[in-house]
Formats: C-alpha cells, sequence, structure tokens
C-alpha cells in the first residue's frame, strides 16, 4: 500500500511546459544573433569545438532532475505496518440504474453521470461506515462488494456506464436481491440500501424484494432521479450525437420519472423516497439518516505506519543535476573519434 504525503506539489509540473517553451525561445533567439555575425556553416566552422546537440543534452537533464525533485517533494510513502482496527458503523449498498433512460440530459451532463458526482461527495463524507455498489438494468451486477476502501470505490464509480449491463430494462427486484446477498447472512439494523433510478420498472416483483430485506432490518431508500414530463433519449455514435432513441413503430421515445413505483419501494422497505434536483440528488441527506442507524462492530485491517521514500527520488534529482553540470558546451574528443571509427 502506498500513499503521496504531499500531492499539492504535483502543481510543481505545470513549470515544465514553461521552461520547453522558454528553451526553445532562447534558441530561436541565438541562432537569429549568430545569424547576425555571418553565415551559420561558416560560423560553426570558426567554432569547431562548440557541441550543438550538448545543450539540449543538458537541458532534458535538467527536466528530468526537476521532475524527479517534484516527485521527491510529493514524498511517496509505503506502507510498512498493517493492523487490524475494530470499527463501528453501517453497511451501505448503493443500487444504481445504468438503463439507457439514464443517459436522458434533464440533469447536466446526464442523469447518470450526475448521480455518479452525488456518490462519489457521498463516499467523501463517510468515515467507517462500509460502500458497494451494485448497477442494474435489466439485470443486476455487483461493481463494488462492500468495503471501507473509499479510493477503491472511486475508481470502480468512475467505470460505471449505461454498458456495463447489457441487458436492458429496469429490473429493480435484481438489484435488491443482490444487495441482500452482499450483505452476508448476519442480520441486523446497521444495513441500508439506496436505489438510484429514474423509476421506469419493467418488473412487478420489486415491491415484494423490498418487503423481505424489510423482514431481515434492512432500510430501502429510493432516490428517484429525471423530470415527470420526460425527455427523449439521445444516442451517440463514436461521441456524436446520432439523434434520439425510437421505439420499433419509430415514434421518439420519452422517459419519464416514475414516482409512484418508488415511494413503493421506499416505504414498503421502512425508508425514505428523495426526488432528485439539479442542486442535490440527495444522498447526503440520506447520510443524516444512516447515520441513526445502529452500528455494526467489525474488523478492518489498514496500515498504520507509512516510510517515507522522498530520499530516493531527491537523490536521483541530484545526480542528473551532477551529470549536468559535468557536461559543457565543447565537444568531446573522445567520442568525435569513435564515431569516426564507426564510420
Amino acid at each position: 500500500m502506498y500513499r503521496l504525503d504531499n500531492i499539492e506539489y504535483f502543481w510543481g509540473l505545470a513549470l515544465i511546459p514553461v521552461m520547453i517553451l522558454l528553451y526553445v525561445l532562447t534558441r530561436i533567439w541565438r541562432k537569429k544573433a549568430i545569424r547576425k555575425l555571418g553565415d551559420l556553416e561558416v560560423v560553426s566552422r570558426m567554432m569547431p569545438m562548440v557541441s550543438t546537440g550538448k545543450p539540449t543534452l543538458r537541458f532534458i537533464l535538467t527536466l528530468v532532475a526537476f521532475l524527479f525533485l517534484i516527485i521527491g517533494l510529493v514524498n511517496p510513502q509505503i506502507g510498512s505496518k498493517l493492523e487490524e482496527l475494530k470499527r463501528e458503523g453501517s453497511d451501505i449498498v448503493i443500487c444504481l440504474d445504468v438503463s439507457n433512460s439514464m443517459k436522458a440530459e434533464d440533469f447536466k451532463p446526464n442523469r447518470l453521470e450526475k448521480a455518479k458526482q452525488a456518490i462519489e461527495k457521498l463516499i467523501d463524507k463517510l468515515n467507517n461506515d462500509r460502500i458497494g455498489i451494485i448497477v442494474f438494468a435489466g439485470d443486476a451486477f455487483v461493481q463494488l462488494p462492500i468495503t471501507t476502501d473509499y479510493a477503491a470505490a472511486k475508481l470502480f464509480l468512475e467505470n460505471v456506464d449505461c454498458d456495463a449491463v447489457p441487458v436492458q430494462g429496469t429490473v429493480i427486484s435484481s438489484a435488491i436481491e443482490l444487495a441482500m446477498k452482499s450483505f452476508g447472512t448476519e442480520e441486523g439494523k446497521n444495513k441500508s440500501i439506496i436505489i438510484i433510478t429514474d423509476g421506469e420498472s419493467h418488473d412487478d416483483d420489486a415491491v415484494a424484494a423490498a418487503s423481505a430485506a424489510a423482514e431481515k432490518g434492512v432500510v430501502i431508500n429510493t432516490i428517484g432521479i429525471g423530470t415527470p414530463e420526460g425527455v427523449p433519449i439521445p444516442v451517440y455514435k463514436n461521441k456524436v450525437p446520432a439523434g434520439y432513441k425510437k421505439d420499433k413503430d419509430g415514434n421518439t421515445v420519452i422517459t419519464k420519472l416514475n414516482e409512484n413505483a418508488l415511494e413503493e419501494i421506499a416505504s414498503t422497505g421502512n425508508g425514505v423516497y428523495i426526488r432528485a434536483s439539479q442542486a442535490e440528488i440527495g444522498l447526503l441527506a440520506l447520510l443524516e439518516r444512516i447515520n441513526k442507524l445502529e452500528k455494526k462492530t467489525f474488523d478492518s485491517k489498514v496500515y498504520t505506519d507509512y516510510e517515507d521514500r522522498f530520499q530516493i527520488f531527491i537523490a536521483v534529482s541530484l545526480l542528473f543535476i551532477i551529470i549536468e553540470s559535468l557536461l559543457t558546451e565543447r565537444k568531446s574528443l573522445w567520442w568525435e573519434r569513435m564515431f569516426k571509427t564507426k564510420k
């Protein structure tokens, strides 16, 4: 396990393009200055020991030294001590709709991306809680098993797309049943399922699945994302807009928020229904309710001690600086002889 101690120093990398630009401008100015003395070829013959390639080599060495210096300042650290700690928290499984209707753009940039942004903000607010992610459309799949690794959660979330589930549709019952399996067999009132969808369900078993979950003490909350008026579903080809989704009769498909279905699922699951808005999806409001749930104590293995590794990168940086300082702009006679020998 590794971590970066001073990540803000990465901003120093922004100086590299500036350094390159200044070097190019300096070389152009130098050539213009030499041309004022006469023809470039004639001037180069007058200075046979001046190397034309070494200045560029010295500049490259300087850039590499600067890069390693920045990495050294960031200070990569390696986890050296793994300990098992006791934590108290809740188990949260987010069931995220990835059907084609989630591409609708009544939320910017679209329903799915807006939901993903809200989930990322929720992850930032978690402390000891465990989180899992399930994606569903016509079927459901575990995108992220329940974990306290919030960095991994964000990484897995980035890869969520409407192509994640090949079978289209919105079968909420499959997502609830898979979430229940993810919790394991242990019962308790520390478990919560959050369903984020536009509610266009093609499933008559969602309420029954919510009822079965409630009997085991699992709370189900629902978030409806979309507008009741409905909007068309955009179609893209090679990331270029190519009109809107059509049905088999050639009519434009309109996707509408189905609040009634989501309210019934939440009510059956002893939770609440929240209608998402452009400003707030509703996950942070649900987190306040989840924090009031009974907490569970569980074991978690974490790195409690890290060793600095900045010394390696600083040493390499100094090595390149020393090499650069030893180079002069004079041609190396031994290099010239070797080059001629090879010819």
